[in-house]
């Protein structure tokens, strides 16, 4: 029984096993960059709509907290308008 087992392989059967894998190298490489960029919009959607939905609040809150404030206008000139019915008084 030999100590070393040696497998001849010929030079063509190499270059046919070469040649299977060139294209599925293709193909895997292929399908790579199609599903990593498939993952990347969807990340980009998800940040965005993370993104937008806390600009969301943080508004929500910058605009209850300024109604908290109390916020008033000073109206300097204005006009007293008296209303008057055609009505009697009766007492």
């Amino acid at each position: 029984m030999p100590e070393e087992e040696i497998v001849h392989v010929s030079p063509g059967s190499r270059w046919a096993a070469y040649l299977l894998f060139i294209p599925v190298l293709i193909v895997m490489a292929v399908l790579g960059i199609f599903f990593f960029t498939a993952f990347l919009a969807l990340f980009a959607i998800a940040a965005a709509g993370i993104s937008f939905r806390l600009w969301w609040l943080r508004r929500k809150l910058r605009k209850a907290r300024e109604a908290e404030e109390g916020e008033y206008v000073v109206i300097e000139d204005a006009e007293i308008i008296e209303e008057r019915t055609d009505e009697p008084h009766t007492k």
